[in-house]
């Protein structure tokens, strides 16, 4: 299930300074997937159970592009291991999260706690009929339209880049195709080098 067009999360002024809660203004697709439980695990904390049935467990992806943000203009792929309990409700896990700003990249390692690393977004529009941008295999968030975006990430380390994932995303008009929606996604984070303590957030999210 995929959802798309404008996102925010809470309201504030721009800057991370001024403090919570922040506001991220942009457009947005929330993909979920049914991750193998066993391997979630690897990227959950043990002291925290995993919500799961039939070996498996709820992750996915949130990719979002911000035009308005305390960070500026910048992208960002959130990928989702799992869900855990947090009685009496559950929490999402992020295993991953890459974004095209430092800045972001910072306040999310140390102010918020979760796995950020600095990555390239290389974006191109293009039709059925085009060879792909990409040599790596594009996955697809449905069958492969007629117009749609090529999404490539490659994560940064020192000089060295990995390429992490490319996404083709189907246009419905001049935005990415898929329902609105509006959730709260209560989170855990933490428990890194840059943040060693389990930390609870929340998300507010119209996309």
């Amino acid at each position: 299930m995929g959802e798309s067009a404008t996102t925010s999360y809470s309201s504030s002024p721009s800057g991370y300074g001024i403090g919570p809660p922040w506001l991220f203004r942009g457009r947005a697709l929330y993909q979920l997937h049914l991750v193998k439980a066993e391997i979630a695990r690897a990227f959950i904390p043990k002291e925290l159970k995993l919500v799961e049935a039939f070996g498996y467990t709820l992750g996915g992806l949130f990719l979002a592009h911000y035009d308005d943000s305390p960070a500026g203009v910048f992208d960002e792929l959130v990928v989702i291991a799992g869900i855990v309990w947090n009685p009496p409700t559950s929490c999402a896990w992020a295993s991953r999260v890459l974004v095209n700003s430092h800045e972001a990249c910072r306040h999310g390692r140390k102010e918020i706690g979760l796995p950020s690393h600095v990555a390239i977004f290389s974006k191109r529009d293009a039709k059925a009929s085009d060879q792909p941008l990409y040599k790596q295999r594009t996955s697809f968030i449905h069958s492969k339209p007629k117009e749609h975006s090529e999404i490539q990430v490659l994560e940064m380390e020192d000089y060295s880049q990995t390429s992490i994932c490319n996404i083709s995303l189907p246009f419905a008009g001049d935005r990415w195709m898929g329902p609105k929606i509006r959730i709260s996604l209560p989170s855990f984070s933490g428990q890194t080098t840059h943040n060693p303590q389990l930390l609870k957030y929340s998300c507010q999210i119209e996309c």
